[in-house]
């Protein structure tokens, strides 16, 4: 696997995406998607300037994170159980994943006892995939409120996972919906909600010509994930 050039077409990728609407590609973070990747790979992706990293399970993270280079920053983007909040508020900068009140309020709890402040994303499943997890739309701007007033979180944004598709153009209309969404949050809180986090390896692209702040990449920067292998 060439790595550094994996890294650098996607880079490339996404100055290309902002060039053709406009944007800084510096209003762009890449975040990589590090799911069963192993630790040394980990370690080899921040040589190449990957500081941003996200993991889907708990259990993943809190065996690699303590092995892996502490200069890096990770965000939770998998779904996320109650039960696992604790580990999540001491292992993440961010959880991004943020699919109920009940799971928001649990948050606010154990930030609270970790004595710090959580940034969060709210996940939105736009056009209610029954095998994903996620906020419906109408309920999502129903609690945006409760959850902005939960005194150790600080909502940042939306993000979502679009349905898979070959064809990226077919998820534009996804995309364009929780920009809208996201746009109905902030007026209805009177705030800027800065970070949108949406588009993967075979969506990017069309997520940052919707606005777009963060992209999630594993694929296109790691190849196939590899299958389980032991952490130890």
């Amino acid at each position: 696997m060439d790595l550094a050039g994996n890294v650098n077409r996607v880079k490339q990728r996404i100055e290309a995406a902002c060039a053709r609407c406009q944007r800084d590609p510096a209003s762009v973070t890449l975040l990589a998607v590090t799911k069963g990747q192993p630790p040394d790979l980990v370690d080899q992706a921040a040589q190449y300037g990957l500081m941003l990293l996200g993991e889907n399970k708990v259990q993943e993270a809190k065996a690699k994170i303590p092995l892996c280079s502490d200069r890096l920053r990770w965000h939770m983007i998998g779904h996320l159980q109650t039960n696992k909040v604790r580990d999540a508020v001491d292992l993440f900068e961010m959880i991004q994943s943020v699919d109920s009140l009940h799971l928001a309020e649990e948050i606010n709890k154990r930030a609270e006892q970790a004595g710090k402040i959580m940034p969060i994303l709210l996940e939105a499943n736009i056009v209610g995939e029954a095998n994903k997890f996620g906020y419906k739309p109408k309920q999502l701007l129903a609690d945006v409120g409760v959850i902005n007033s939960l005194p150790r979180l600080e909502l940042r944004g939306l993000m979502s996972i679009p349905p898979w598709t070959p064809i990226p153009e077919r998820v534009r209309p996804v995309f364009q919906k929780l920009r809208e969404l996201k746009a109905e949050c902030e007026q209805s809180l009177n705030a800027p909600l800065p970070c949108l986090s949406m588009g993967m390896s075979g969506d990017f692209e069309v997520a940052i010509e919707e606005g777009a702040t963060l992209v999630r990449i594993g694929t296109a920067l790691f190849g196939e994930r590899p299958k389980p292998r032991s952490l130890g």
